[in-house]
């Protein structure tokens, strides 16, 4: 298949949500045999004539019911980055690079990209690292590597080293918590106090019931027995997990949150809003209950605001968003790097349709979206 033309990749990145379908137009066809036959063989080619011809058949016009009309958004958007073309997605990243320098590339991640391959998983941004490296230095450039990751469903600031070295000692800066780290979030509900430190260990474990799964939950030192604290001898599988927030802004039913992550424990944040203070992640539909793996249940005050109904709440996404990283000096670096990032268009429309207001020197920086912002 031809190379995607960079004008076809700007015109998606720039979009306010385009179908897939809509991106492949911008592009060569992929009934061009000719080209296709330099890049694909007869099965390649034969499976993406049937997704393209999926793809043509799933169009729908833009219904007139505004409900409807949402959750049309919310499904192009969290489906267009997966099923793209390596070439397309790196260069989507290229254009949302928040910094380079000689030792790294600062990349926005986009939402519902995973950082490494399994099961399952069609595009990952490891596969993609090797075509990004050579798009910012020439055809003979070694792999770009990663020095951290993020979840599936997070966005923000991500570093990437040119180096092996350099990716091993942020790694360990992050080990041992010499970087610092500020995310934002919107909750479900209003945390009390409005600023405070958990401080509540954390472990996996398998939740028995309809569906049986994994899930990482909290473990406290103590517990309520007839009225009185207990002292509970702590699990080995237990981790120490310490998360401070803050809230930036409120209403009567969902909050603004920053939160700082003290420890890098695997879905602390999530498990620490949701079980810790009562106040689930909006979009968080593993974390929000217990027992089950549904659809994030949603008053109704907060359906209405965000223009749905409770049976598409699964089509939310997390709003959960990596919004700054402190790197302190390294190697030939003699000062701190401070890297920000501007919220998706996704978590902004939520915020002004939920009535939250971000911090007033933060609010032209965010007002105004990036290149990748329209995801």
């Amino acid at each position: 298949m031809a190379a995607p033309s960079s004008s076809a990749v700007g015109l998606w990145i720039r979009g306010t949500g385009q179908s897939l379908g809509s991106l492949f137009t911008l592009t060569k066809p992929f009934c061009s045999a000719a080209a296709a036959s330099k890049s694909l063989n007869a099965q390649q080619l034969a499976e993406r004539l049937r997704a393209q011809k999926r793809e043509q058949k799933t169009k729908k016009p833009m219904p007139t019911n505004p409900v409807q009309r949402r959750v049309q958004e919310l499904v192009r958007f969290t489906q267009q980055l997966q099923r793209v073309h390596p070439n397309v997605l790196a260069k989507a990243l290229s254009r949302g690079i928040l910094h380079q320098d000689k030792d790294l590339v600062v990349i926005n991640k986009p939402y519902g990209l995973p950082v490494h391959g399994g099961p399952g998983v069609q595009l990952c941004i490891s596969d993609v690292l090797p075509i990004l490296a050579k798009m910012l230095h020439g055809h003979k450039a070694e792999p770009l590597h990663l020095c951290h990751r993020l979840d599936k469903e997070t966005t923000g600031v991500m570093v990437l080293a040119w180096e092996k070295d350099v990716a091993h000692q942020i790694q360990e800066l992050f080990r041992t918590r010499q970087v610092a780290k500020k995310y934002w979030a919107i909750t479900v509900r209003v945390p009390v106090p409005s600023a405070g430190v958990v401080d509540i260990p954390i472990m996996e474990k398998e939740v028995q019931g309809h569906q049986q799964h994994h899930k990482m939950t909290l473990s406290p030192s103590y517990r309520m027995d007839n009225g009185k604290m207990v002292k509970v001898r702590s699990s080995r599988n237990a981790h120490v997990a310490v998360t401070q927030y803050q809230v930036l802004s409120s209403t009567l039913s969902s909050a603004f949150l920053e939160l700082q992550p003290i420890t890098g424990i695997k879905h602390q944040l999530r498990v620490h809003l949701s079980f810790g203070l009562d106040c689930p992640i909006l979009g968080d539909h593993k974390y929000s209950d217990w027992s089950s793996l549904a659809p994030q249940k949603l008053s109704v005050g907060t359906l209405k605001k965000l223009g749905l109904e409770q049976s598409k709440t699964r089509h939310i996404p997390l709003h959960l968003h990596a919004r700054q990283l402190i790197l302190p000096a390294l190697g030939s670096r003699k000062e701190e790097l401070n890297l920000v990032c501007k919220l998706p268009h996704f978590f902004v429309h939520s915020l002004r349709r939920l009535g939250l207001e971000m911090p007033s020197q933060d609010q032209n920086r965010d007002s105004e979206l990036g290149p990748l912002g329209a995801q």
